[in-house]
């Protein structure tokens, strides 16, 4: 590792948010042993490959990308690509036979050692695995870690695993058994992160709702929240990746009294058919789902709702899609992310027959999406001439705009902000007011006050 200029490294980062998390402390590893960021994975002498294999497409891409990554070496300056993550814990055992061209795979738990695992290979160590059977660490980011996000929001990832059991999901056998990080920690994290300038904090895991459960009775959710807003200061808190049975009156009271919270909550449903919902082994009903959303919108007036659908799961009727469009146009959600059922192995769920064509999971998909889209455009369109506070991100220079957000779009997955000002007229990561001027598809205009 002690040659004339640094080794440098590439990162392709795949999957969900909380990936990209595992990606950055890696990154920052691995520059406190010397070596740099390469501008792009192309360009790097070693490329890891963060990848995801939560369904098939998920895994199809992470294959894609280290295949693509192994003829980079095949070809160019890169003498090494390690694959690490989700795809290497799930397939253990097979997964150097799986891909031969890497030179190391690293699991969940071993994502801190890295940079020993680079140390071997580059010395001359080929087909190198270290995978523990059963994830089972929390990894504490380090101090100053790396972002990848490019602008002011950071996701803090609160808690790692899950212990639900739906019938479709790998991810409890992926990830392990639910564990969360302590409260003084967290906040540790975001106290270093807002003196660094950002300005939206993202909380995740597999299911935030769930989260202190496996700490004891003063250590949930709620908690959390009114600790982190005990920091104080103008930044925002938003919550992602939570499970619609488990918001407590207790959330929904912090949510209101913390004033960085924002008003917005991530619960997918998966599905609203009674009968469809205990096929996926998911603990809700209808009936219960209906008086969630209700306890919701009565306690946080003009929250935002952000749910995901699964549609063409084994058994699922033209009956039962109906119904859980009826569902969607009733709750009427802000924002929506459709999936069709994928089978996957060693799941309940895979055990099942009567399955749905894949053309016709397809067309239920752009069924759901194209009622969402007018959902979308109504909301858009009553939004225009209202005032709303904005976290800048950024100025695209192609568009010729500043690009923002308001507390009811989440990053990477929901719509932005358009605001026509000077190139000097804002900066990333300030918040500030604007009137809505028109819509843009998904996205919104407006202009700054």
């Amino acid at each position: 590792m002690h040659a004339s200029r640094p080794i440098t490294v590439g990162f392709i980062s795949l999957g969900c948010a909380k990936n990209l998390v595992d990606s950055e402390i890696i990154a920052t590893d691995l520059t406190a042993a010397g070596l740099r960021m390469a501008p792009a994975p192309e360009r790097a002498d070693v490329v890891i490959v963060n990848t995801c294999a939560f369904i098939r497409d998920a895994k199809e891409e992470s294959i894609d990308a280290v295949l693509e990554a192994c003829a980079w070496k095949n070809r160019g300056r890169c003498r090494a690509v390690l694959v690490a993550g989700c795809l290497p814990q799930r397939y253990r055992r097979k997964i150097q036979s799986l891909l031969p061209e890497v030179d190391a795979f690293i699991g969940l738990d071993e994502l801190r050692q890295a940079g020993a695992i680079i140390r071997r290979v580059l010395q001359g160590e080929r087909s190198v695995a270290l995978i523990s059977p059963l994830a089972q660490a929390v990894l504490e980011p380090p101090a100053n870690r790396l972002l990848f996000t490019g602008a002011p929001y950071a996701y803090v990832k609160i808690a790692e695993g899950c212990n639900h059991a739906c019938a479709f999901c790998a991810i409890p056998q992926i990830r392990g058994r639910y564990r969360s990080r302590p409260i003084s920690r967290i906040v540790a994290e975001a106290e270093n992160l807002l003196g660094r300038g950002i300005r939206e904090l993202n909380l995740i895991a597999q299911d935030t709702t769930s989260y202190g459960r496996d700490l004891g009775a003063k250590t949930d959710l709620p908690a959390l929240l009114r600790a982190l807003g005990r920091i104080g200061g103008r930044f925002w808190i938003r919550l992602l990746y939570g499970h619609p049975a488990h918001v407590t009156a207790a959330l929904l009271d912090a949510m209101g009294d913390v004033e960085q919270v924002c008003c917005y909550l991530d619960l997918p449903i998966q599905h609203s058919d009674t009968e469809m919902l205990r096929a996926m082994g998911r603990p809700s009903m209808e009936d219960g789902l209906r008086r969630t959303f209700g306890r919701i919108r009565a306690a946080l007036p003009g929250v935002t709702l952000r749910t995901t659908c699964l549609v063409g799961f084994p058994g699922e009727t033209e009956r039962q899609f109906r119904n859980l469009l009826a569902f969607l146009e009733e709750i009427r959600f802000n924002h929506m992310a459709v999936f069709t059922y994928s089978k996957e192995e060693n799941t309940p769920a895979a055990r099942l027959h009567r399955s749905v064509s894949p053309a016709e999971a397809e067309r239920r998909k752009q069924r759901l999406m194209l009622r969402q889209k007018r959902i979308v455009d109504e909301d858009a369109q009553a939004q225009i001439g209202r005032s709303d506070g904005l976290l800048v991100e950024r100025y695209d220079r192609k568009r010729r705009v500043w690009v923002a957000r308001s507390r009811g779009q989440a990053p990477d997955v929901d719509g932005v902000v358009y605001m026509k000002a000077p190139v000097d007229g804002l900066r990333p990561g300030a918040l500030i007011r604007g009137r809505y001027v028109a819509a843009a598809d998904y996205d919104l205009k407006a202009v700054t006050q």
